[in-house]
């Protein structure tokens, strides 16, 4: 049977945007420009293309001249590669609680990486050397995974942001214990907005090993990158991510993204935007009888506390997630491209379904 002939069609209204995730937006104009900057003619597949050669000389002045990227298709990819360069077999990862690669990665690092993940509760996402004590010890044990690396994330999947300093204490911690210290930074801008600071000075600057730096979240169509920031903390990057099926035939056009993003200030109106969103949407609750704020707004999300035949109304006129349905938390996401009139409308809907 042949398939219906059809013209390309739009399936969705493109005026419609909520608060589930910063995943949800589309592709940033510029972006797309340069996606399409990058088609036509050919270019060396794997990487070898001008793009991403380019590419390096851009993170290089992110993140210092040892930097070097490799892009990859995905934040989970991301993840797996860089813990995998920095862990031996027998190695484990000392991680918060709430840390994506514990609660959002189906398993992978563990399963794909091989490697055993140390989990530590943390009161608001972050990482302290006295929390990282609580799995750092039993390194000559052999009947325990051998701790060998800190992951932190920045912005916490709480909405929180670590400050430089203290990112340099959980570094100088992890490496006079001998162990590396991996940044997840699937929103590392929003942190950098937030703090209006350069990403260098809470990465590169600190001691940060190896990060994951992300590109869906800030307005990129797909692709994320492993930076390498310490040469020797690392072995052959090349074959594992080629090994954990992340290497892109046209890697020129996840490069180019990042170009796109890095190579001016993108990145960092996007991050400012999303975030300054997410205060917005903060101050307009905040003050709502009912709605409890459970974290510091520091980034681009606003987690938040209210009853929950409230929250499941609220559902059914904008699209956001629990985070802790049995306590009734929820978690609300502004995006590069939330409007301030989408955040005045959703914080009117929480007002009346509040006042039901």
């Amino acid at each position: 049977m042949n398939p219906p002939k059809t013209d390309a069609r739009r399936h969705h209204d493109p005026q419609v945007r909520g608060f589930a995730s910063d995943n949800y937006a589309g592709v940033h104009p510029e972006v797309l420009a340069a996606i399409a900057l990058a088609n036509g003619g050919h270019q060396v597949a794997y990487g070898e293309d001008d793009y991403t050669e380019h590419l390096q000389q851009i993170i290089r002045s992110h993140f210092g001249a040892t930097a070097e990227a490799f892009p990859v298709f995905n934040g989970t990819g991301a993840n797996v590669v860089a813990l995998q360069a920095v862990t031996d077999r027998w190695g484990a990862v000392i991680c918060a609680e709430s840390a994506h690669i514990q609660v959002d990665e189906g398993g992978a690092p563990e399963r794909m990486a091989g490697l055993k993940l140390l989990t530590v509760p943390t009161p608001d996402g972050k990482l302290t050397p006295e929390l990282i004590d609580r799995q750092a010890y039993g390194w000559e044990d052999e009947h325990r995974a051998m701790p060998q690396v800190v992951s932190i994330t920045q912005s916490t999947e709480l909405g929180t942001v670590y400050t430089p300093d203290e990112i340099r204490a959980i570094c100088e911690h992890a490496h006079a214990h001998g162990m590396r210290v991996h940044l997840d930074g699937s929103r590392l801008a929003n942190a950098a907005a937030s703090l209006d600071v350069p990403m260098r000075t809470f990465t590169n600057a600190v001691g940060v090993d190896i990060l994951s730096l992300g590109g869906t979240k800030n307005g990129a169509l797909f692709g994320e990158a492993v930076v390498v920031i310490n040469q020797d903390a690392v072995r052959r990057m090349k074959h594992i991510r080629k090994m954990s099926m992340q290497l892109a035939s046209k890697m020129r056009f996840v490069s180019v993204q990042f170009e796109a993003l890095l190579a001016r200030d993108l990145w960092l109106r996007n991050a400012r935007h999303a975030n300054e969103m997410a205060e917005r949407l903060a101050e307009g609750v905040r003050a709502v009888h009912g709605v409890e704020l459970l974290y510091p707004v520091q980034a681009n999300g606003v987690f938040a506390r209210l009853p929950h035949d409230v929250s499941e109304r609220l559902q059914k006129r904008f699209r956001f997630y629990f985070w802790d349905e049995a306590a009734g938390v929820v978690r609300w996401m502004c995006s590069f491209d939330t409007t301030a009139e989408d955040v005045d409308a959703f914080v009117a809907a929480v007002k009346e379904e509040m006042a039901r």
